[in-house]
């Protein structure tokens, strides 16, 4: 399995774990561990983590970082078209998948709150609530009822 880890929202690497095994890490308490890699050692202390975003802030020898871990799953997930716990507040919707609008909940130029149904998407015989990204005014509405829409089209612009 692949992990990618986003170190300051500017560089991105990403791991196997065969790499994470080749670590030489001594756990020194619950936050602080000491870490050698290739004949070079680091002082690393987990200053703040948040396990559901998969967000830490470590320090390494002095210097703090924002760190974002995502593993092959939540890369899938994010090609997909879906979110979880995401900050990012889109004007537009797309669609997360294939499927056939089975009703429009909403009209243009009417004030919806975040998560509120704004169409129901059937796809692979299943009904799918897509909701409001923020709460916000619809500004155009690109679909129809009955129609067929492809994964990434754009079906709603918000305000």
């Amino acid at each position: 399995m692949k992990v990618k880890v986003k170190v300051n929202e500017s560089h991105e690497f990403e791991f196997k774990n065969s790499d994470l095994e080749k670590l030489d890490l001594l756990k020194r308490s619950t936050s602080k561990f000491h870490v050698i890699k290739k004949n070079k050692s680091f002082a690393v202390e987990l200053e703040k983590s948040d396990f559901r975003n998969r967000e830490y802030v470590v320090i390494v020898n002095s210097n703090s970082y924002t760190i974002k871990i995502s593993n092959e799953t939540d890369q899938l997930i994010k090609e997909m078209g879906f979110t979880f716990g995401s900050s990012i507040k889109e004007n537009s919707v797309k669609a997360p998948m294939p499927g056939i609008i089975l009703s429009i909940n909403v009209s243009e130029n009417q004030e919806v709150k975040e998560g509120e149904t704004l169409l129901i998407l059937e796809a692979m015989k299943m009904e799918n609530a897509i909701c409001a990204p923020k709460d916000g005014i619809i500004k155009s509405i690109f679909i129809k009822n009955g129609e067929t829409v492809d994964k990434g089209e754009l079906m709603i612009e918000m305000a």
